[in-house]
């Protein structure tokens, strides 16, 4: 009996979501191990057949004809299938303005189409009805202090030039009357002792009153140049004085004006900012559209926007996708992310229809994983779709990125194939029986392997050979022996 399978690429629905299994390396010696992946289906098919072989136990073989397959040569698909979530590559944020943390009151359903100025998202305002108050107050009290500091400033400038056209004047002419009071005195004494000493040589009066004149003269004398000096200190040590501390006064009520100024400027703003945040507690929508949460870490069971929930300046509050530009993300497995490059074309299965799509970037850098991935390291790889209607956010997708492409080869079925330390085997049928045939095997997906060698066109394979032939068993006997003492021998030393 002989059954002929076409190498065609299985459908979406038959592929095993695993990298291991789906995309092989090279064909050599150091590419054997994706092989063994891609074959340990069938290896666990006959692990029963292989633990009766090696414990002895007799076993009636099949009597009959033999499911084969005929090699043929066709086109060989390989491809790697993972699931995802359609997003959109152009989203509109809306983000919380409040500064600091705030309590989301209320927030609108995920998936409602809004108009511009419908209501999205309300925050708590009680902090920021106080802060606006306290901001009020605060801007009067510096409103009041810096008019009272422009106002010393104004009196400071009239000040200097007060004591410069005022009092200064005034001092300066008062001294200057009461220098030339000192000089009629002056020369009054000169005159009173000029003539008594003329009076004493003729004998009219006695030197007594000569002396009392000249003490007279003498003390007028001092007198005038006290107040010389005293003219000089105000025109060139008092007046400077003077207008030095004046000057420095206006220059302290002209910086502390700067500083009140700058006060003032800051609690206007504080107060404009508090107003804006208090507006800014109801989001609002700016545009019409579809409105989605953002999506949630892939440890939290809840979404981060919910009612009582706590959120941060600048925080993604809600999404508003632009449908026309709808994506698919997917994580890719680290084993194959070198064959996974922009341009690679892609079949994403929606739920009622099949788009043919590209892949668009491929991540550098690994996403996070833990627990919540079960340690799975995979790279997020971007597919862009057509544009195309009915296409929402969240929607469950199936991508299947085409890898490679081998046509015009042959092929071989994964089932027909048995991995040993000595190489790939399979059963080929001939006149006189079943012969064991050595395999160069290259690219696979997880039904077919691409055969460089050991096999022609229109040969027949043994389909499952470890679960009817004697041969095959023994083979995979030995590499499971083989596979399984290294894991004794390490648990033995390890005891």
């Amino acid at each position: 009996m002989s059954l002929d399978v076409l190498p065609e690429t299985p459908s979406l629905a038959e592929t095993q979501d695993s990298p291991d299994l789906n995309y092989p390396g090279d064909s050599g010696q150091g590419g054997r191990w994706w092989l063994r992946g891609l074959l340990a289906v069938v290896a666990i098919g006959a692990i029963g057949a292989v633990g009766t072989y090696i414990s002895g136990a007799a076993v009636p073989k099949e009597v009959g004809p033999k499911l084969t397959h005929t090699i043929k040569r066709g086109e060989l698909l390989v491809t790697v299938t993972e699931q995802g979530t359609l997003e959109s590559s152009n989203n509109t944020e809306v983000k919380c303005k409040v500064r600091g943390f705030s309590t989301v009151t209320w927030v609108i359903p995920a998936g409602t189409v809004v108009e511009p100025g419908d209501e999205l998202v309300r925050l708590d305002t009680k902090v920021i009805e106080e802060e606006v108050s306290l901001t009020k107050t605060n801007t009067f009290i510096a409103t009041a202090t810096l008019e009272q500091t422009k106002a010393n400033v104004a009196k400071a400038e009239i000040a200097i030039d007060a004591y410069k056209e005022g009092r200064f004047r005034s001092q300066l002419q008062s001294l200057e009357k009461e220098l030339e009071a000192k000089k009629r005195n002056l020369r009054t004494a000169q005159k009173m002792l000029g003539r008594s000493e003329a009076l004493f040589r003729q004998g009219y009066i006695t030197d007594l009153e000569v002396d009392g004149n000249a003490f007279t003269f003498t003390q007028a004398e001092l007198e005038l140049k006290v107040k010389q000096t005293e003219i000089k200190v105000l025109q060139e040590f008092t007046r400077q004085m003077e207008l030095e501390t004046m000057q420095g006064n206006l220059t302290a009520s002209q910086s502390k004006l700067a500083a009140d100024e700058a006060g003032l400027a800051m609690e206007l703003k504080r107060r404009k900012r508090a107003d804006e945040e208090l507006t800014a507690c109801v989001i609002k929508a700016e545009k019409g559209g579809l409105v989605i949460y953002p999506s949630a870490a892939a440890w939290k069971r809840t979404p981060d926007i919910t009612e009582g929930a706590t959120v941060r300046k600048d925080q993604v509050l809600l999404l508003m996708p632009d449908l026309s530009k709808m994506q698919v993300k997917v994580g890719i497995h680290e084993s194959i992310v070198d064959r996974i490059h922009p341009g690679l074309k892609a079949r994403v299965t929606l739920p009622d229809r099949t788009l043919e799509a590209e892949v668009s970037s491929v991540a550098s850098v690994t996403r996070p994983a833990g627990w919540w991935t079960g340690n799975v390291v995979k790279y997020d790889t971007i597919v862009e779709l057509p544009t195309d209607e009915g296409l929402k956010p969240g929607m469950s997708a199936e991508v299947e990125v085409i890898m490679a492409v081998h046509e015009n080869v042959l092929t071989i079925p994964v089932a027909a194939v048995v991995a040993t330390d000595e190489g790939e085997f399979c059963w080929v049928k001939t006149a006189t029986g079943f012969a064991r045939r050595l395999l160069q095997l290259g690219d696979s997906n997880d039904v077919f392997i691409v055969v460089k060698g050991g096999l022609k066109e229109g040969e027949e394979v043994v389909l499952n050979p470890t679960a009817v032939l004697d041969d095959a068993q023994a083979a995979a006997a030995k590499t499971f022996e083989e596979t399984q003492r290294p894991e004794q021998d390490a648990s033995e030393s390890g005891a």
